[in-house]
């Protein structure tokens, strides 16, 4: 049998005209590549064989996760190259010779068969997009992993969004950036003791507590995983905040009653999907009073793959949908409210990301042993192909901040930065 990465390696530059970016490793030990740097390590020729029926990021994520393809070392910096590859070759146009030597190729490297299924870890949803039904479900996909899996994946807070880093000093963690993000959010919506305040997705309830236990209000969440409702419960009950802070599993399109003094919804509107964008936003809307602020921080992304890829929508976050910063503020406008402030986290969100990968890595076992090793692998191509494009500005993350006016028109908000953030944390 020829050698596995050499015979590859020829193949591919005979398609893309140029040398492999990365270093490659055959099943059989040979190696091709670039002598620095990451080295992918093709462990079986089912790897490959994902890679001949699927030849796009779908391909190699299913080979990764079922543990097909290896990345030694830098897995950040191996897709980091590959991405810069891809963008300096384009599109390759492969001809009629160039599929038959592929042919050739893989049947010589056994590579040829059926297409291997899909791992487990891939999500299976059924019915009509977006459906309440369907929505718990994707939620449930990527949520209910299991509460130990978050609280080790995460800081104290549990703040599964981009935080905010005000700080290069070393001893200047990510429990303080999103310690500071929370603070920010308050601060923005000029939350005030007894004030009323909904937080729309509340997650783990991380920003609900913050602002009961700091700004004294009365705080309502909704979510739409149980085991986080679970969380949030036992979290209440441990620091005593009984009479302050309610948690309910619900959809947002079950929300009725009063309206509060305040809303947030942070990063949930990505999971609402473009169709039931417009109820969304008039639910939140409807449930802020006159006056009354919105702060809806939300992931961006152009014309180009808004579900994130096939990779985040098939393992990560089904049906997750991704706009423009400027159609969200327009979505804002049309339900009624006047957007007031745009602050833009991309680079946060980086470093965000990069601590979870780090805290990954460096427990590595213990994710394997919570969520299984396939899972474990699903989180890190999640993390690194994350951090990289919001690194690239292939994504952004923002923080709106809106208004809703009375019926004169009036918003009653002041127009400087200064008072739009208010009060820092007390204490």
């Amino acid at each position: 049998m020829p050698e596995v990465a050499a015979t590859l390696g020829r193949l591919v530059e005979d398609m893309l005209g140029a040398g492999l970016p990365v270093r490659v490793r055959g099943w059989d030990g040979s190696e091709v590549g670039p002598s620095e740097g990451p080295v992918v390590v093709l462990r079986s020729p089912v790897g490959v064989r994902r890679l001949v029926w699927d030849p796009s990021e779908l391909g190699f994520a299913r080979a990764f996760v079922a543990g097909e393809i290896e990345v030694e070392g830098d897995l950040y910096e191996a897709l980091r190259r590959v991405w810069a590859f891809a963008r300096e070759r384009g599109r390759p146009r492969v001809g009629w010779r160039q599929r038959g030597r592929a042919v050739r190729v893989a049947a010589r490297l056994g590579v040829l068969g059926w297409r291997p299924a899909a791992p487990a870890e891939e999500a299976r949803l059924r019915g009509r997009v977006h459906t309440r039904g369907r929505d718990r479900a994707a939620i449930a996909h990527h949520y209910d992993l299991g509460n130990e899996f978050y609280e080790a994946l995460l800081e104290p807070h549990m703040a599964y969004s981009c935080g905010y880093w005000t700080s290069g000093e070393a001893d200047y963690t990510h429990t303080d950036a999103q310690r500071d993000k929370l603070d920010l959010v308050c601060r923005k919506l000029g939350l005030r003791q007894g004030m009323r305040f909904l937080d729309v997705g509340c997650g783990w309830g991380s920003l609900i507590l913050f602002a009961a236990e700091h700004y004294g209000v009365r705080a309502t969440g909704i979510t739409l995983s149980a085991r986080q409702g679970e969380f949030v419960r036992r979290r209440i009950a441990e620091r005593g905040l009984g009479d302050l802070v309610e948690v309910r599993v619900q959809d947002y399109r079950e929300l009725a009653g009063e309206p509060f003094d305040a809303v947030a919804s942070i990063e949930m509107g990505e999971h609402v999907g473009a169709v039931n964008y417009p109820a969304y936003t008039a639910t939140l809307f409807r449930m802020v009073k006159a006056e009354g602020r919105l702060l809806l921080q939300q992931m961006s992304r152009g014309a180009v793959a808004p579900g994130g890829g096939a990779f985040i929508e098939g393992y990560v976050a089904p049906d997750m949908t991704m706009r423009p910063v400027g159609q969200t503020v327009d979505a804002l406008e049309q339900a009624g409210f006047e957007v007031r402030d745009v602050h833009a986290l991309r680079e946060h969100y980086v470093r965000s990301v990069l601590a979870w990968a780090g805290t990954l890595a460096q427990h590595w076992d213990e994710f394997t042993r919570l969520a299984g090793v396939g899972q474990a692998r699903v989180w890190r191509l999640y993390l690194a192909g994350g951090a990289l494009a919001f690194a690239e500005n292939r994504m952004g993350v923002d923080q709106i901040l809106a208004v809703r006016p009375t019926a004169s028109g009036v918003s009653g908000m002041p127009d400087t930065r200064e008072h739009l953030l208010g009060a820092r944390m007390p204490g």
